[in-house]
């Protein structure tokens, strides 16, 4: 054979071309990337037409030439195979399937290492990426493998190969701790590795950036050095550090400078939740001016935040004042369904009811404040809000009960101070809706208004007010069937672990709003028949007399009506 230069347009494609299947745009991107960089390493073979012609024909090394002429090179160096008295068809074929079946890959560590040594031959990073079509944190990746302990490398490449996530952590490990381990964990002759066992004897604690609050002054302050896993996804914030006891002290550093207002600093359990004071309860609504605000570091040592309330001090009760009856203490279990199978586990967990309780009331509040509500429908609500279980009054707007000081601060609202009612329409309505948001709740403690406060919601709307409820501390509280049954309007599909699935639900939610069933207002239909049996009142029996209304010249102390002027605008206020 001998070689010439020639120009690729030139050549005529064989007819006997063993490779008809098209490449992968990814491999040819990588040969098109190499011969730019280096040139064609193995020029193709040609020989002469078949038909007599001057021009050459292709026996090997068809995307060679191909790619070439996309690198707009205008001369390669061919091989030209000499004729001979050999078929030359024959032989063509022959080699084209020859070079395409004896050929090797190139085994994974030869490339690791083959990396490692043009970066001693000084070609950069950059270079090689360039020359390979890969991005330079793969290669960078790729580098690091190298560098892996030989003896493990000499393992690796006959063909005993562990997981990605183990080889992961055995190349983030010092190699002086790789030779120790491999001391104790080398396979016997012709058998296989227990990579599991050295990637376990291996493994750290990773603190990673994405989770520390600290800056990266106080990082430095902490000797804290960032690493970087290679193997994490592109453009994630894969820095890590295992030095754990200095990124938790930071992180320690960083509550303590950024504590709230009646802020605590607590540790967390096994199951990551907060250790919260004793008798404290936790609110998983909106806080309220008196609540306290528990900061702590979870499993993975990022910062959490968990409000709680204290219970009320109860006072000693008055000398010579009896006791109200109210019956605020006792303590009705919400109507929620959770659809229990025997020896299962219920739908929703006791601390998803709560969370329940508080996202409702917090929703039935911000309905009774904004949502339009007419006159006779507010009276109504009235009616039931002093009709309910908690009225002492407890409560749920932030959790105390309330004597008569409470309300008459809204009461002096509708006084003046002739001891006639003075009022416009508006201040009647901001203050009966106060008085509704001080009573009504439906919270799992002592606050419950039971059946009442679910129908006032209904009357309202207020399950248009209930937030997402898609997020990873509410989907925690619910069963594996009842996780599955909110994939059902979804583009979600359940997996097979309850937390992948619930991981999967809480991205789909991120940007959108999901509500469960069980959060809803609308009451149990047999608990509320229940209900209205039993405080139903027979026609004739403990109802007051109710006289009719009395004209309206005989009435002396009816209150001066506002202005229509400053009554329309005390409307347009409300509603606005």
């Amino acid at each position: 054979m001998q070689i010439v230069k020639v120009d690729p347009r030139a050549l005529v494609e064989n007819p006997d071309r063993m490779r008809r299947t098209q490449s992968s745009p990814q491999a040819d991107a990588l040969l098109l990337a190499t011969i730019r960089a280096v040139g064609i390493i193995q020029p193709p073979i040609v020989s002469p037409q078949r038909d007599g012609g001057n021009g050459w024909v292709i026996d090997a090394g068809h995307r060679r030439v191909a790619q070439a002429i996309a690198a707009g090179l205008e001369e390669i160096e061919v091989l030209v195979d000499e004729a001979t008295n050999d078929d030359p068809a024959s032989r063509g074929a022959m080699r084209s399937m020859v070079e395409n079946i004896a050929r090797e890959a190139l085994n994974p560590v030869d490339q690791w290492r083959a990396i490692e040594r043009l970066v001693m031959l000084r070609w950069t990073e950059e270079a090689i990426a360039a020359a390979l079509a890969l991005p330079i944190r793969q290669i960078r990746k790729l580098r690091l493998l190298a560098g892996v302990l030989p003896a493990m490398l000499d393992q690796m490449a006959k063909g005993d190969m562990p997981e990605e996530r183990q080889l992961r952590v055995i190349a983030a490990a010092p190699v002086e701790e790789q030779a120790e381990v491999w001391k104790k964990h080398k396979p016997k002759k012709g058998d296989t590795t227990s990579w599991w066992s050295v990637a376990q004897a291996l493994e750290k604690r990773r603190m990673f950036a994405r989770d520390a609050k600290f800056d990266e002054d106080l990082a430095r302050a902490y000797g804290i050095a960032w690493s970087e896993d290679l193997f994490a996804p592109a453009g994630e914030d894969s820095r890590y550090t295992t030095d754990v006891e200095a990124f938790l002290g930071a992180q320690h550093e960083w509550m303590s400078n950024h504590l709230p207002k009646r802020g605590l600093i607590v540790e967390a359990t096994n199951w990551g939740e907060p250790k919260l004071p004793a008798k404290a309860q936790r609110v998983y609504g909106k806080p309220g001016k008196g609540d306290c605000t528990a900061m702590y570091l979870d499993q993975k040592g990022a910062v959490q935040t968990a409000v709680y309330r204290m219970p009320e001090v109860k006072k000693p009760a008055a000398k010579g004042r009896g006791d109200t009856g109210s019956g605020s203490d006792t303590d009705e279990t919400d109507d929620v369904e959770v659809g229990a199978l025997p020896k299962s586990r219920p739908d929703v967990t006791r601390k998803g009811i709560e969370m329940i309780g508080d996202l409702r009331t917090d929703a039935l509040h911000e309905a009774l404040a904004h949502a339009p509500i007419e006159d006779d429908t507010l009276t109504a609500l009235l009616v039931l809000a002093f009709a309910g279980q908690n009225v002492s009054v407890a409560s749920g707007a932030d959790g105390h009960a309330y004597g008569f000081g409470r309300m008459a601060r809204h009461a002096v609202r509708l006084i003046g101070p002739d001891g006639r009612l003075a009022y416009d329409r508006a201040t009647l309505q901001q203050v009966a809706r106060a008085v509704l948001v001080d009573v009504l709740s439906t919270r799992e403690d002592r606050t419950q208004s039971g059946m009442v406060a679910r129908v006032a919601g209904v009357a309202i709307g207020a399950d248009a007010h209930l937030p997402n409820m898609g997020t990873e501390d509410f989907l925690a509280c619910l069963s594996r069937q009842a996780l599955e049954a909110a994939c059902a309007d979804t583009s979600v599909q359940p997996k097979p672990r309850v937390k992948d699935t619930r991981a999967a639900l809480v991205e789909h939610f991120k940007e959108g709003r999901f509500v469960h069933p069980a959060a809803l207002f609308r009451p149990d239909p047999a608990k509320l028949a229940e209900y209205l049996k039993t405080n139903d009142v027979p026609d004739g029996e403990d109802e007051p007399e109710v006289l009719d209304p009395a004209p309206i010249d005989d009435v002396t102390d009816i209150p001066e009506p506002a202005p229509a002027e400053a009554e329309d605008d005390g409307w347009r206020a409300a509603a606005e």
